[in-house]
């Protein structure tokens, strides 16, 4: 008797929500998300990791390990865009060589994500999927993500003033446990809205020249909060306004549509694309000196080569902008109390050269 088929894929933030979500619809397979992410993860992934490569691999084969011994025997790896998605045999090779049996899926397709190699890679998984029901639970779990971005950025902004300690967090995982049980479009919306009344309810103290500080940088470490050490939580707690462009909305349709108007806005710097989110942070630097922000975070993994190609241009347009930013790079030696100290001393310049 063959044994019962689990499914399972890495940890990014609160994205396994959605994933798991489309799974269920989708398949007829037992879905577990992986823990969330602790200090054993980077720990297992580390010890079993080349040297060389990216925090995220380390990440995610941490995350893989962890599944694997909660039972899950068909993983899914989605990562691309830069060297990440050739890094797929890497992983299945170390994972089987520890002596795991499970079945491998990459949804990658010469480096990317596409509709095509999506849907082949779930047939693949199981061949009973109808096309109707891909392309009705792909819209609808494009939207979930959609939503679930816009209620984030409108937290970034206002979540370091709430007069009530963790009231926006309590009603964000609110709405996620509500967003779990949605049954079709209009279930989904309609909780969409609800939340977005309650959200805009929440009080707030937040005064008209508040500090304001964009983020910017590598896709994981922006959107895994474990892996930048919770950064955002902790500017949030010095009452700051915060902005960050990364997100799996972007990643999904936003990102190609922009990027010729992007390129004209810095050809100044740079006229051609620099790998994974080299040129768009280019961008994001010269948009945020223009709208005004008060500083730049710049955040990548440690060897993160086309962040490490941008890095030279970022810091002339900040210096031709007279925009204060600082940069964090993470790996698995990263000390958190450096990072805070770091972050301290970047908050109380911020704040006498506001002054």
């Amino acid at each position: 008797m063959k044994p019962e088929r689990i499914i399972s894929f890495p940890h990014l933030g609160d994205y396994y929500i959605p994933i798991k979500f489309l799974l269920n619809k989708l398949t007829k397979l037992k879905v577990i998300e992986s823990p969330p992410i602790t200090k054993k993860t980077i720990e297992l992934g580390s010890k079993y990791s080349p040297d060389f490569v990216c925090v995220p691999f380390k990440y995610n084969l941490g995350n893989f390990i962890e599944t694997l011994e909660n039972g899950a025997n068909v993983l899914i790896q989605a990562g691309g865009g830069c060297r990440y998605g050739y890094y797929s045999e890497v992983q299945e090779k170390i994972l089987k060589d520890l002596g795991y049996h499970f079945e491998f899926y990459t949804l990658v397709n010469s480096n990317r994500i596409t509709p095509r190699s999506f849907y082949q890679t779930l047939k693949k998984i199981d061949p009973k999927i109808s096309t109707f029901k891909m392309i009705y639970y792909s819209f609808l779990t494009i939207l979930m993500i959609r939503y679930m971005d816009n209620i984030d950025d409108f937290i970034r902004k206002n979540i370091g003033f709430e007069t009530k300690k963790n009231s926006f967090l309590d009603l964000k995982k609110e709405m996620l446990d509500s967003y779990t049980k949605c049954k079709g479009y209009l279930s989904l919306t309609k909780r969409y809205f609800y939340y977005k009344k309650r959200f805009k309810q929440l009080e707030i103290n937040k005064p008209k020249d508040c500090l304001k500080v964009g983020i910017i940088g590598e896709l994981y470490t922006s959107m895994e909060p474990f892996s930048s050490y919770f950064l955002e939580k902790e500017l949030a707690s010095m009452n700051i306004e915060i902005k960050r462009f990364t997100n799996v909305s972007y990643l999904l349709y936003q990102k190609s549509l922009q990027r010729r108007k992007n390129l004209r806005y810095i050809e100044k710097y740079c006229k051609y694309t620099i790998g994974a989110d080299g040129m768009d942070n280019i961008y994001r630097a010269k948009y945020l000196i223009d709208q005004g922000y008060d500083g730049i975070i710049h955040i990548k993994p440690f060897g993160c080569t086309p962040e490490i190609g941008a890095i030279p241009i970022i810091r002339k347009v900040c210096q031709d902008g007279k925009m204060p930013i600082i940069y964090f790079s993470f790996d698995s030696q990263t000390s958190e109390t450096g990072i805070k100290t770091r972050l301290e001393a970047f908050y109380d310049m911020l704040q006498i050269r506001k002054g």
